[in-house]
């Protein structure tokens, strides 16, 4: 049929069949130490902000603009808000996201204009500063459909328990570990988040600790130190966010060296790195490709670890 797309005989989601091969989630937390989110309500296109309700010419000097000074954007919207609702909004909300372990902040602000939006200073320096957590899954359906099928439910769940502080949100990476979710302002991963725990993974957070089997890691971090402290994290079975700081990490053949500092006790963490299989990693993708996958060599505990 002519404009129909046929899924290949066998075609399964990529979220099924990530979760089948087991694909690790740690160390897989996209980069982003400071983000700017902003509301963009309505359909969003395979680009959340260059294919939306808002004017094109407009959404590519803001990404333009916004990238480069280093910021990763993410645009939100809420979950349920009528098309009526949406057209008589006349303000568009948006958030200041500095993720770095010791400076984090969320500062909110908004317009009433989309173009004022070019004026968003990127420094920290503007909006409202919040201590509330800011909780954002992923829906981008035409980007992948396992993000609005497995994020749906998770949103409308989280919604219903904390309506100001839940948000749909755009592609955050890694879409085979639908549903993914980020917590700001310490931009913490997840994947694989169900609906029955989705609330559970909010309860720990604000008591301070993160749902290890559902972790994939800290943006404000690099992939290699995310990993080294999951493997730190497993080992002394303490779930605190802020349990491990990076006092060093070295490249060298064969891996890196992550030197943590977790209390008064100091961990050398020694990873490695293999190819995984060919995988479709993507339900678009059209070409397999083997992905990163971090392997503890070992992980040396000088002192004693507290009990």
């Amino acid at each position: 049929m002519t404009g129909t797309s046929r899924r290949p005989a066998g075609w399964r989601p990529c979220s099924d069949l990530s979760l089948e091969r087991g694909d690790p989630l740690r160390g897989t937390a996209g980069r982003g130490e400071r983000w700017l989110l902003v509301e963009v309500d309505g359909a969003w296109g395979k680009h959340a902000f260059l294919d939306s309700t808002l004017d094109a010419d407009l959404a590519d000097r803001l990404v333009s603009r916004v990238e480069r000074a280093g910021i990763r954007t993410l645009a939100i919207r809420r979950t349920g808000l009528r098309a009526d609702v949406r057209r008589a909004q006349q303000t568009w909300s948006w958030a200041f996201v500095d993720a770095r372990p010791g400076h984090e902040e969320v500062r909110w602000g908004s317009v009433d204009n989309p173009v004022a939006l070019l004026d968003v200073p990127l420094d920290g320096s503007a909006g409202v500063p919040s201590s509330e957590p800011v909780l954002c899954v992923c829906t981008h359906a035409r980007h992948d459909q396992c993000c609005a099928v497995r994020g749906r439910p998770v949103v409308e769940t989280l919604a219903a328990a904390y309506p100001e502080l839940t948000w749909e949100c755009s592609h955050l990476g890694g879409d085979r570990f639908a549903a993914t979710m980020v917590v700001f302002p310490e931009a913490l991963l997840f994947g694989r988040v169900e609906e029955g725990d989705a609330t559970r993974l909010v309860e720990r957070y604000r008591a301070g600790r993160v749902d290890v089997g559902t972790f994939r890691g800290r943006a404000s971090l690099s992939n290699v130190e995310q990993a080294a402290h999951a493997f730190a994290r497993d080992l002394t079975q303490d779930d605190r966010i802020g349990a491990f700081t990076t006092v060093a990490h070295t490249e060298h053949d064969g891996g890196w060296t992550v030197v943590l500092d977790h209390g008064p006790d100091r961990l050398v963490v020694e990873l490695g790195a293999e190819l995984s299989e060919p995988m479709l990693s993507t339900c678009g993708a059209t070409h397999t490709v083997r992905v990163r996958q971090f392997v503890l060599r070992s992980l040396a505990t000088p002192g004693p670890l507290p009990g």
